[in-house]
């Protein structure tokens, strides 16, 4: 009897030996990597599989926009709020003294027994069932004035609330945008006035000296009582510590760019002051919406302020919203630098949003001095859709990547937008078809361009190959610890890298 096996038996056999051998040989990725492939196109599969995915950072966050529309009536009701029951819009008391469906002004606790009041406040807070004649920008962005108020003496709870969020999400970072001041520096701008001279020299100076470094002050101590709350709801540092936190918070200096110049150079020096004296504000950054008269007409001048104070505080850390803008929100021109001036003279290391990138002035020019100064772009998918009306094949989100620009996801407002982080890597993943590889990536590019001092854990991060002191991964050696000890940036990556090797360890 012939004994001998065909050719391409052995062909088959080889290959399938060797296609066993490379899933054995780095078997916890490459087998993750293989489930992730199996499962793209399960949207219920992949959920799980991204929900329990270890997912680094958010760099784009802002606290008010970050809480759930429930927990925001709840700290309404607990501070005796009455609403508007039209408009949804909160009230100080004293409030309707009846729960009745007729009041106009009910206390906002009347909304537990009454279903539609309920809802109807949830819709007009949040995007849930948003159906109206008004555009999603609109919408979206009038949901702060009215709800704001019950955030006002609830900071601490709100902190809670964002870091359990992000401990559910596996996070291991939160970089939180707040205006922390209680609004005491535009007070004091519109006190000092503004120079006819722009005169930002003798503006600071005025500024400092009326006061600023007070505000400065009670800031930080102010911080110290919300951080303290946020503790104590969680119980830190108990052995029913919560898993919040675990998660490192850091702050952004929230400057609201709509506002009259004099208070905006204010907010500004605030922000520079507060982030070259204490360690939890990493930077700043312009919040409200791009399109708006004064951020349109003032963009060059914040620009300018921006310039003229990173040269005061050169440490100090910008990341601006540039670009969130499409076709027909503002005129042609007016989509064609912003961006590029954050960068080149707003010195932004970081970029929120960039939605407009492609309409800039030397689009690929511009995505290539993005990419040669390592200038992240934080990508917010679902409030670009919600917002602009701009996703899939139309966001920049691949063309990015096409040049090499480094990109992370981000939450934006997750709880205006009824997201969360999961929700994005979700929509990223079925929408751009991410490799594991990629979303690998996404969390460590996340930590990478994080605003946390010290040096990164990468040698090179085209590779992610790490420093040498941490090179016998995954147990740290004492060279690999002392190196870890002295960078708040390495310890979180560590982290995060330890995170990734259980979560792989599951397949």
């Amino acid at each position: 009897m012939d004994c001998r096996v065909p050719r391409f038996a052995v062909f088959i056999l080889t290959t399938l030996l060797a296609a066993f051998a490379a899933a054995q040989g780095n078997a916890p990725e490459q087998r993750t990597a293989a489930y992730y492939r199996s499962i793209r196109n399960n949207t219920p599969l992949l959920q799980a599989f991204l929900h329990d995915m270890p997912k680094g950072g958010d760099l784009h966050n802002h606290l008010a926009g970050a809480l759930y529309a429930e927990n925001l009536i709840d700290y309404a009701a607990k501070d005796g709020l009455c609403v508007d029951r039209t408009t949804s819009i909160l009230i100080a008391p004293p409030c309707d003294a009846s729960c009745d469906r007729f009041t106009a002004k009910p206390a906002i606790r009347c909304a537990y027994g009454d279903h539609v009041l309920y809802n109807s406040i949830i819709d007009a807070w949040s995007m849930r069932n948003w159906r109206g004649e008004e555009s999603g920008h609109d919408h979206f962005f009038a949901t702060f004035d009215k709800f704001i108020m019950a955030l006002n003496t609830h900071v601490g709870d709100a902190l809670a609330e964002a870091a359990t969020r992000a401990a559910n999400d596996h996070l291991q970072y939160l970089e939180l945008m707040h205006t922390a001041d209680g609004m005491a520096a535009p007070q004091l701008g519109s006190n000092a006035g503004w120079d006819a001279n722009n005169d930002f020299a003798g503006l600071r100076q005025k500024m400092l000296a009326a006061g600023l470094p007070d505000i400065a002050a009670a800031t930080r101590a102010k911080l110290d009582d919300d951080e303290a709350r946020m503790r104590a709801l969680l119980h830190c540092r108990t052995p029913q510590a919560a898993p919040g936190c675990s998660v490192q918070v850091r702050y952004l200096y929230q400057v609201l760019r709509g506002l009259p110049r004099e208070q905006v150079f204010a907010q500004i020096l605030l922000g520079f002051e507060l982030a070259a004296q204490d360690p939890r504000f990493v930077g700043l950054n312009l919040v409200m919406p791009e399109d708006w008269y004064v951020p349109m007409q003032d963009f060059r001048l914040h620009m300018q302020m921006l310039d003229y104070l990173h040269g005061v505080y050169p440490k100090v850390h910008i990341t601006l919203h540039a670009g969130e803008l499409a076709p027909g929100l503002v005129p042609p021109e007016g989509l064609r630098f912003h961006i590029r001036e954050s960068i080149e003279r707003g010195h932004a290391e970081r970029i929120g949003h960039g939605v407009a990138v492609m309409h800039e002035q030397d689009a690929a020019g511009l995505l290539k001095e993005m990419a040669q100064k390592h200038v992240l772009v934080e990508i917010c998918l679902t409030s670009n859709d919600v917002i602009l009306n701009v996703g899939g094949e139309e966001h920049p989100f691949p063309a990015y990547r096409r040049f090499g620009v480094p990109v992370a996801l981000a939450t934006d407002d997750q709880g205006v937008s009824r997201s969360d982080m999961t929700q994005e890597w979700l929509r990223a993943a079925q929408t751009y078809s991410l490799s594991y590889a990629d979303l690998k990536d996404l969390a460590r590019q996340s930590l990478e361009h994080s605003f946390l001092p010290g040096a990164s854990l990468w040698a090179d991060v085209r590779d992610y190959r790490p420093v040498a002191a941490c090179a016998d991964a995954p147990k740290p050696s004492a060279a690999c610890q002392k190196f870890l000890d002295g960078s708040e940036r390495a310890r979180v990556q560590w982290k995060l890298e330890s995170a990734l090797v259980s979560f792989e360890s599951k397949f």
